[in-house]
């Protein structure tokens, strides 16, 4: 079976992993949101794109829920003493990794080109792919006025009190062939909707046009699974985000987001009365991802939801 997933943020790595894992080798495309995407330090820093690296690379740190395993902390220290600004904290070894991205960039390479390098060199027998090469940054409108993503998301801490959302260079953007290619191969039998926030990790890959078109062109079922636990996020601001927007925190409300693009809902358990009544089909289960098993076993159960619907 091969499987595209969509993906932004820890959560959607989460699940990423427990499909690579599940999936035999090479079998997984994993899709990665490039909104966040930014320059900080004179560095090109892909956070959404090293999460999924050090995640299926086995990297990743479980005490942080980002960043790598084991790192130190020299340079901020030196950078904190220098002035200079420590907001966004960069590990040594995270640093290495986009000092050579940033080098490799500013030579004229692909941004995908330079993370499959480093998939290969950590590993990963999955294709991570950027959504585009091209440049698209969220920015947020806030009661603040309008931020830079990161500024919002990790400097104000998401305090601001949410307004609207855009995604600036989106409607110039292409997807790269690379992406294309794994949506149009013949070997496709899904396409599964990572929980990544909906608002700010799944809209910047749809507001590019043509891969929006692509999804809603596919031959193959497409599954999501819902951010929601309960009406309240596992993880970061979806459920705040929702709140700011005047949209209920529910299944429901996930579904209508995605609505016209899913072919199927998994909620957990606590979701499945009111996600009985959407009229898409739904599955329940666990759906919350402590250890590698609950991955595991939350990724069989997606791709076994996926051959229900391909009956």
């Amino acid at each position: 079976m091969t499987v595209v997933a969509l993906s932004g943020g820890v959560g959607g790595a989460k699940l990423a992993l427990g499909l690579y894992r599940a999936l035999p080798a090479g079998a997984l495309r994993l899709i990665v949101n490039t909104g966040d995407d930014f320059d900080h330090l004179g560095l090109r820093i892909c956070p959404d794109l090293d999460t999924a690296l050090y995640t299926l690379g086995d990297l990743e740190s479980p005490e942080q829920g980002w960043g790598r395993r084991d790192e130190t902390w020299t340079m901020m220290r030196v950078t904190q003493s220098l002035g200079g600004e420590t907001w966004f904290r960069l590990g040594d070894a995270d640093t290495a990794l986009h000092v050579y991205r940033t080098q490799r960039l500013r030579a004229g390479d692909r941004l995908t080109s330079v993370i499959a390098d480093l998939a290969h060199r950590f590993g990963v027998e999955a294709a991570i792919l950027p959504m585009t090469d091209d440049q698209v940054a969220t920015r947020v409108a806030t009661d603040e006025g309008e931020l830079a993503f990161q500024e919002y998301f990790v400097r104000r801490r998401c305090e601001p009190v949410l307004q609207a959302i855009r995604f600036d260079g989106a409607d110039r953007a292409r997807p790269t062939p690379d992406v294309v290619a794994a949506l149009s191969d013949p070997a496709l039998e899904a396409i599964v909707l990572c929980p990544s926030n909906p608002y700010l990790s799944i809209d910047p890959l749809l507001a590019i046009p043509e891969l929006r078109a692509a999804l809603e062109q596919r031959r193959v079922p497409l599954v999501a699974l819902s951010p929601l636990i309960g009406r309240a996020a596992v993880k970061g601001p979806t459920a705040k985000i929702m709140a700011e927007l005047g949209v209920e925190s529910s299944a429901a409300a996930i579904a209508a987001h995605y609505a016209g693009l899913i072919d199927a809902l998994v909620v957990d358990t606590v979701d499945a009365a009111d996600a009985a009544r959407l009229p898409i089909p739904t599955f329940s289960t666990q759906t919350l991802m402590k250890t590698l098993d609950d991955r595991l076993r939350l990724a069989q159960f997606m791709l076994a939801c996926v051959r229900k619907l391909s009956r």
